[in-house]
């Protein structure tokens, strides 16, 4: 592993796949442009909109999603990360995986991971979520893909901030830097968007790089943003703040080794 720059991307997702697309491919092309061999794409980064049309329209997004991230990956040359899309399950009644999905610069799919926590939260905002409503939770440990030239690589798609054990698993696997890709509410991120992903930055010394959805998606639903790259001692490196945008900043082995040797927590746990 040698040090790299990886961008996080901010999107405002809206229904419309193809619109989405051309977005993201602008703001990939910025984080290029800016230096970054490794990108994450936020959750919904295809659609985010009425659930009863993402249900409806679940193969088509699963399918543009996927041939959109192998083809990303190739043409820029870039290790992909798609934080989220809807995958339908064969035989559960219309339900989906929300998927996470890692590409390689070859097109390559390197790991896939099926969100295990589900937001299922009534806000004090008067706001509803049920996201096990049309979503079928993950039964399989997130997974970590070892890259020589990145590091170790661990997966996870944003409610899923919110269960240390998650990350504490990964980084018993061997976790160097671990992504949170979001589309986390406007109410809830003012509070804990960034705390949570600092603490677990913090707690398990590795980076982070939090991919996120911002502003309003239709009258209802509004995303907090603030995609963010956090270093293992939980300094903010970089972050995209309320507008459509990139946060890019360098991923340094010399960084992670010198804060594990000078916090080195992993080798204390009493607990497993």
């Amino acid at each position: 592993m040698k040090p790299y720059l990886a961008a996080a991307i901010q999107m405002t997702s809206v229904p419309e796949v193809d619109k989405n697309l051309a977005q993201a491919e602008d703001l990939i092309q910025v984080a290029v442009n800016r230096g970054a061999v490794l990108v994450g794409l936020p959750e919904n980064f295809s659609f985010l909109g009425d659930e009863e049309a993402k249900v409806r329209l679940a193969a088509e997004i699963a399918e543009k999603s996927h041939k959109f991230l192998i083809t990303m990956a190739q043409r820029y040359q870039i290790t992909l990360l798609g934080g989220g899309f809807p995958v339908p399950v064969d035989g559960a009644d219309g339900k989906m995986y929300n998927t996470a999905l890692l590409v390689s610069p070859e097109g390559i799919e390197l790991a896939r991971y099926h969100k295990m926590h589900l937001f299922d939260v009534n806000l004090p905002d008067g706001n509803t979520y049920q996201e096990s409503a049309t979503i079928r939770a993950g039964e399989q440990a997130p997974p970590l893909y070892r890259s020589p030239e990145l590091g170790n690589l661990g997966l996870s798609v944003c409610y899923d901030v919110r269960f240390p054990e998650l990350y504490r698993y990964l980084t018993k696997q061997g976790a160097e830097v671990l992504f949170v890709p979001a589309a986390f509410t406007a109410f809830t991120g003012k509070d804990h968007w960034q705390v949570l992903l600092q603490a677990r930055a913090i707690e398990n010394t590795c980076y982070v790089i939090a991919p996120a959805q911002v502003g309003w998606h239709n009258p209802r639903r509004q995303s907090h943003g603030h995609a963010a790259i956090i270093d293992p001692w939980g300094v903010v490196l970089a972050n995209a703040g309320d507008q459509i945008g990139v946060a890019v900043a360098e991923i340094h082995p010399l960084r992670l080794e010198q804060v594990r040797r000078q916090m080195p927590c992993l080798q204390h746990r009493v607990l497993a």
